[in-house]
């Protein structure tokens, strides 16, 4: 009796996540679904628009910074701007606060249908993911071609405890964020990779890896480009509004405890949740070369002694180019290193650049790549891998530009704020309503930074008059950003994962990813909210010099 009463909720978990995954992989090829999403956004937005749904709101809108430059030098470089109170020189902001109404637009409309098809190339131009996987892609294209992946997840594996792995590839899953992009490309292969080369389930150790890089994305122990662009933003709300302006670490302290919090959460979830639900992997349903037996030891420690060498070498070359004064990877007018500046916006390309520099190197020593025109070939295969994706992309590029234009999410994120705004509830409660609607309106308006855009000039002024500091209010945004970031449909690399696990299961689909994420989703979610919670009401501040209340 004690048997059956211990596993009757794991099998009925077990019943209902393989339902999900079943309804899901029964849904047409993703391409095609944004082909009907499309087609429903259009009917939906002719509705809309015929009743005339329209908000009116406040914005942050960047200024083009680089333009007025570009216009200035034109000129001779002699205009200056003045502050029209004081008639004193003043700075160009980054951002201003204009009031602004959205109304649903029509894609039906003349107008609609022009813009679809005028926009159409320009879409998918402007995708800016397809040019990081591109990039991404290539150095680790090398690097795998040339064996030395496979023979650094051995060496890895080896040398660290095997209880130990998981939780390693989760955190550094956290900590990814600082380098945007790179961790839904590399890291989440590599953890399917090692879970396989430990003899656990490949599947699992995707599930965890994209846990640590997408659900627990607004949390670090670093200060990430997100950071500088999500201050940059609350900055000019509270300038207007006549408040102190915070600084970029406002969320240091709370970001270190949520990495680590969040890191042993979704360790959690993949032993006690994800790998007893996959059990054991069957190696029959890979589709691609098992390369693990046979491996020649001698000739990877020798390309892996090459690869470190030249991991050096490139790490020597990047310091010079980042440490000195006035080096090329330095913000040219603050020298700094870290936020919005040079480096951090290389840290892709760097990190592809240097996996590539290793591969050719292990490739060398290993005797498995020799030359250039080997180099390219690998390349030319792994883009060849990925016209799947480019094509699923293609289409994804296409909705979202499309549903952008309708003006629907905006209009949907602003009703939202309205709903919150008029409540007249304690702090907490507000706060944890807020954490809500941030949830469900992820799914429609991934991204951290473009939800607060919207939402940073509307309840900051709320919170403020309740003593709620604008980093309490971050704080409470990043928790319910993040989460759902693995499940949502619109989330850029889910296609991506669906071809990583499409490697070692050969029918996998949306539905494999979903059911895989939503126990990753719902206790990240629920255990983020409730140190947010416990940290609110204790009063700790969030980071140097960032207390709960005003």
């Amino acid at each position: 009796m004690g048997v059956g009463a211990d596993t009757a909720p794991e099998a009925q978990q077990k019943g209902f996540l393989n339902w999900i995954e079943k309804v899901g992989n029964k849904v047409p090829d993703p391409t095609i679904m944004f082909v009907y999403l499309i087609g429903f956004i259009a009917v939906l937005s002719l509705i809309l628009s015929w009743i005339g749904v329209s908000v009116t709101d406040e914005v942050v809108v960047p200024i083009p910074r680089d333009d007025f430059q570009r216009f200035n030098d034109m000129f001779g470089g002699g205009w200056t701007v003045y502050d029209s109170i004081t008639g004193n020189p003043a700075a160009i902001p980054d951002y201003v606060i204009q009031e602004q109404e959205f109304a649903i637009r029509n894609l039906l409309s003349v107008e609609g249908v022009r813009f679809f098809f005028s926009s159409f190339v320009d879409n998918f131009a402007g995708f800016g993911v397809v040019a990081v996987v591109l990039i991404a892609m290539a150095g680790v294209g090398v690097a795998e071609h040339a064996g030395m992946m496979g023979a650094l997840i051995r060496r890895v594996v080896k040398v660290a405890p095997r209880r130990w792995i998981a939780f390693i590839l989760i955190f550094v899953g956290v900590l990814s964020s600082v380098a945007t992009d790179a961790g839904y490309l590399i890291l989440v292969p590599l953890a399917a990779a090692a879970f396989l080369t430990v003899g656990r389930n490949p599947l699992a150790g995707l599930a965890a890896a994209f846990a640590g890089v997408g659900a627990a994305f607004g949390a670090n122990m670093l200060i990430t480009p997100s950071d500088s662009m999500l201050t940059e933003i609350t900055n000019e709300v509270l300038t207007s509004a006549g408040m102190e302006p915070i600084d970029v670490t406002q969320n240091f302290y709370f970001g270190i405890v949520s990495s680590v919090l969040l890191a042993v959460v979704a360790l959690l979830v993949t032993v006690l949740v994800t790998e007893k639900r996959l059990g054991a992997y069957d190696r029959t349903e890979m589709t691609i070369a098992d390369d693990s037996e046979g491996a020649d030891h001698d000739a990877e420690a020798r390309g892996l002694k090459f690869a470190g060498w030249a991991l050096l070498a490139f790490f020597i070359v990047i310091l010079a180019l980042t440490l000195p004064p006035g080096a090329p990877l330095r913000d040219p007018l603050t020298g700094d290193i870290i936020g919005a500046t040079p480096f951090m916006a290389s840290l892709v390309f760097i990190i592809s650049l240097a996996f590539l520099v290793c591969g050719i190197a292990y490739g060398a020593g290993a005797k498995t790549l020799r030359g250039g025109t080997e180099a390219v070939r690998a390349i030319s295969k792994t883009f060849a891998s990925l016209g799947g994706l480019l094509v699923m992309f293609l289409m994804i590029a296409q909705f979202i530009a499309l549903f952008n234009w309708t003006n629907l999410p905006t209009v949907a994120a602003v009703s939202a704020a309205e709903l919150l705004e008029q409540a007249s509830v304690p702090a907490i409660v507000l706060l944890l309503a807020f954490i809500l609607v941030i949830v469900i309106l992820d799914f429609i308006l991934p991204g951290l930074v473009p939800k607060w855009v919207i939402f940073a000039p509307v309840f900051i002024p709320i919170f403020a008059s309740l003593d709620v500091a604008p980093q309490t209010l971050l704080a409470a945004y990043r928790v319910g950003d993040s989460p759902v970031n693995v499940l949502t449909p619109l989330m850029v690399y889910l296609p991506f994962m669906v071809t990583v696990a499409q490697r070692y299961k050969k029918d996998a689909g949306i539905g494999t990813i979903i059911a895989l994420m939503i126990p990753y989703a719902l206790w990240m979610l629920l255990a983020w909210t409730a140190l947010f919670v416990v940290w609110f009401l204790l009063g700790i501040p969030w980071g140097p010099g960032s207390p709960v209340s005003i």
